[in-house]
């Protein structure tokens, strides 16, 4: 019993320090039985499988569901394979496929660029060249990849995809590093950067100063190589996707392990382990299971290392990556040469010198040179492992050579880029001091004038003081002049209207009290007289009116107060006003105005303009006439028309009649008088309410005034 609780706590506790803690090396302090240790370490591998196979299990179901949607479109009755739809689905699947089963994907992404290619798909067909690049690059045709991943990104920027361009370029950037050439790398990246960082593409910047940071480690710059992982880390906090931090926090943990920091380098590694799993990304999963073994590998706890390798491999025989496996197998032979297993370390030292061979790759080649060489010295076969050490030493000097030159071009390749930068900015800094320089130079030109003109000015101060003096006298003088000039013609005006217009009525009126009280007329003959006297009373009324606002606004200034009136109103209100003249002499008034009809003026001062335009046209109009006011909406005014059939004027009287010193006056067809005020006052009130006033007549046919004003604002007419 005691035995079975120590087991199960034993395999508890392994598998929370495999998948979620700090992994430490298992301690069993209340037991030391060796067959429960046994039990322990085989529950744990068989716990592990099962979530291994779980995760190549979720894989291969995603697969499935994408090639039954597939068959299903395929099988559908409307399946057209020249169709956009089809295409896309076609490169899914081929993303899918790549570390599973590369021939398969590549007979997808080709036919995928074939259909793309029939219906001028470009971006599928810039797509299905990246899958082709892909191919290549994973089979270590480096020359191939690149060839079609320039042939991709052609096609991108034709299209202005830059999102995509930007995985081309990383890819591309990625092939030169392969080969070698870390300068052409560098400079891809950097450029990608410039690009990512103009239309904000968060992803894309992360992955691409991750790459830099990753040339810098392979370098063993792991300096400058952590400063890139700095920035990469506050870009994937902006992200906020865990799958992205995982994956940078694994590379980290490659990088720590490299640096001899292995505890940093457990722990991130940990960290990215429970993302894969969670997220069931099994190259990824792969790649930090062999991370993890690497760390304990540099700490020499081989078992541990062996235990994790194992869990790599058993993901990497589902996928199709020759270039992830090769330090996987690297990893394994070396921990089992360090166990004395020389013929496991042996066989796959072999298998990942045979891949690291095809694929070209040279540093692989040169590690298990150096294990194999060792085995072969172990077995005393002297032969084969002095072949072996000289292809090691042979390796070891050409990629320290590689690596002086690598070295020395990536920093000159930033050097060079930091000096661009740098020059740009210092030549900016040059042109901004040249135009200060400009700018101070102008300031003291001006400086000097500004004195000169003081200088001058003081000197001569007392004689423009007296001239300015002297000068505003004299337009003082000129103006009181003007102005008493005009008030003398205005008081003249007045004084004839007064003596002419209002001294006759007024004097009849009092002659005709004075005869009735004196008794000579009668109270009969004095009612007899009420309608003439009644006629004259509202003539003196109406000319008092138009001779007190026009002396207003000759002798003081009337002030304009506009504001939103409806015209309509005011019309309808004077024709009621004026109804018993036009009564009297049969005469029709129309009122035309539609509803709201809104102008933006003075309603008393346009209420002086309409009662005279229609008293006029009653004056001159003959009995059984015709009155007609209308009004018409223009762009930003209204229009509005006073129409009669009156005696009309000739051409002569037209042109005249608006002055502002014309007192024309002549009597109705009644012998209705008038002041001669009316239209010169009209003409100062609508100016004044920014419109204008004209007319035009024909003799015996009548006469039509137009005036305008504006019209109220959409924002007075709402609130109305």
């Amino acid at each position: 019993m005691f035995h079975n609780i120590n087991y199960i706590v034993a395999v508890v506790k392994c598998i929370l320090d495999f998948r979620i803690t700090d992994i430490k090396m298992i301690r069993i302090t209340t037991f030391t039985s060796t067959p429960l240790l046994r039990k322990v370490k085989w529950s744990c591998l068989l716990i592990l499988f099962i979530f291994n196979f779980s995760f190549v299990i979720g894989q291969e179901t995603k697969r499935n569901e994408l090639l039954k949607e597939l068959q299903n479109l395929r099988a559908s009755q409307a399946f057209n394979p020249n169709d956009s739809t089809y295409v896309d689905l076609l490169l899914e699947l081929r993303t899918r496929f790549r570390y599973y089963n590369r021939d398969s994907a590549l007979l997808l992404t080709q036919e995928a660029l074939s259909l793309s290619g029939n219906i001028g798909y470009r971006l599928g067909e810039s797509k299905a060249l990246i899958g082709i690049g892909d191919y290549y690059s994973d089979k270590g045709q480096t020359d191939s990849a690149i060839v079609n991943y320039a042939q991709a990104l052609s096609v991108s920027e034709f299209i202005k995809e830059d999102k995509l361009s930007l995985w081309i370029k990383n890819n591309l950037a990625g092939e030169h590093a392969y080969k070698g050439d870390y300068a052409k790398a560098l400079t891809g990246y950097l450029e990608a950067i410039e690009l990512a960082e103009k239309i904000e593409d968060l992803e894309v910047l992360s992955i691409m100063n991750e790459n830099i940071a990753n040339l810098y480690a392979s370098q063993k710059d792991y300096e400058q190589s952590l400063e890139f992982y700095n920035k990469v880390k506050k870009i994937n906090v902006q992200l906020g996707n865990e799958v992205i931090m995982a994956e940078t926090l694994s590379n980290l943990a490659s990088v720590y392990a490299d640096m001899g920091k292995l505890d940093y380098a457990m722990f991130n590694i940990n960290k990215s382990i429970a993302i894969f799993e969670k997220h069931e990304i099994l190259d990824w999963l792969a790649f930090s299971y062999e991370i993890k073994g690497k760390v304990y590998l540099n700490n020499k706890k081989y078992k541990w290392a062996l235990f994790w390798y194992n869990q790599a491999e058993l993901l990497h025989r589902n996928l199709d990556d020759d270039r992830g496996i090769i330090d996987l197998f690297n990893g394994m032979a070396e921990a089992y040469y360090a166990q004395g297993k020389d013929s496991l370390s042996q066989h796959f030292a072999e298998i990942a010198y045979e891949i690291s061979d095809r694929i070209s790759f040279l540093e692989g080649t040169q590690k298990c040179a150096k294990t194999l060489y060792r085995i072969y010295k172990n077995k005393e076969e002297y032969d084969k492992a002095l072949c072996f050490h000289e292809l090691y030493q042979s390796l070891s000097e050409t990629l320290s050579r590689n690596e002086n030159k690598k070295s020395l071009t990536m920093f000159k390749t930033k050097t060079e880029y930091d000096k661009q930068k740098l020059q740009l900015i210092e030549d900016n800094d040059k042109a901004l001091a040249q135009q200060q320089r400009y700018v101070n130079i102008a300031i003291a030109i001006l400086f000097v004038f500004i004195v000169i003109t003081f200088l001058v000015y003081r000197s001569q101060k007392i004689q423009k003081v007296l001239n300015k003096e002297l000068e505003d006298k004299q337009v003082i003088l000129e103006k009181r002049e003007a102005e008493l000039h005009e008030n003398n013609q205005t008081k003249t005006k007045l004084f004839s209207i007064i003596g002419h217009d209002l001294r006759g009525p007024i004097g009849a009126l009092q002659e005709l009290l004075r005869l009735y009280a004196d008794g000579d007329v009668t109270t009969k003959e004095f009612l007899g007289f009420l309608p003439k006297l009644r006629e004259d009373i509202n003539h003196i009324g109406f000319t008092l009116n138009n001779l007190l606002s026009w002396g207003n606004t000759q002798m003081n200034g009337a002030t304009t107060k506009p504001s939103m009136m409806a015209l309509e109103t005011i019309v309808e209100g004077n024709i009621n006003l004026l109804s018993e003249i036009a009564t009297k002499k049969s005469i029709n008034i129309i009122n035309d105005l539609q509803e709201n009809t809104l102008t933006w003026s003075d309603s008393n001062q346009i209420d002086i303009v309409i009662r005279n335009l229609i008293s006029n046209a009653l004056k001159f109009t003959p009995r059984n006439g015709v009155i007609k006011i209308e009004a018409y909406e223009r762009d930003t005014q209204w229009e509005v028309i006073v129409k009669d059939t009156g005696v009309g004027m000739d051409e002569m009287t037209v042109s005249r009649i608006f002055e502002k010193e014309s007192t024309i006056s002549t009597y109705g067809t009644q012998n209705e008088k008038g002041t001669g005020l009316g239209l010169s006052l009209c003409k100062e009130m609508v100016e004044k309410n920014g419109g204008l006033i004209w007319a035009h007549s024909v003799l015996r046919k009548g006469s039509v005034f137009h005036f305008t004003l504006p019209k109220a604002e959409s924002s007075y007419s709402k609130a109305v």
